[in-house]
């Protein structure tokens, strides 16, 4: 989609450290980092948002959760605990309207019991 960050760093149209890529994901680090990993995890393929994911899509989902199960060992938090998250909307806390999933992990994550 033109226009949009995530699709842009994943043609490479612009920079981005990116840190995996397979034909369904591309991983990056996050540019404002809220934990010592911060990767986002974003589909290859254009989806808005989770909403958007329909019976084609549908693998993409745990793809993504594997990959971000590899990331973590490579990273050295797999054994430590990590966080994934995904903000759906604007209420959700969704900034970027590309699909994407957060890899947090290298401090004590709190709340969300």
């Amino acid at each position: 989609m033109s226009g949009c960050i995530f699709c842009r760093i994943i043609e490479k149209e612009i920079p981005g450290d990116i840190v995996y890529e397979d034909e369904k994901v591309v991983a990056f680090n996050d540019i404002k980092p809220v934990a010592p990993v911060h990767i986002l995890l974003v589909t290859r393929k254009h989806i808005p948002d989770l909403t958007m994911i329909d019976e084609e899509d549908a693998a993409v989902i745990g793809h993504i959760h594997q990959v971000a199960v590899q990331l973590a060992k490579k990273f050295e938090i797999d054994n430590r605990g990590f966080r994934i998250i995904n903000n759906c909307k604007e209420e959700g806390g969704q900034e970027i309207k590309h699909l994407h999933f957060h890899l947090l992990g290298g401090r004590q994550m709190r709340g969300f019991g």
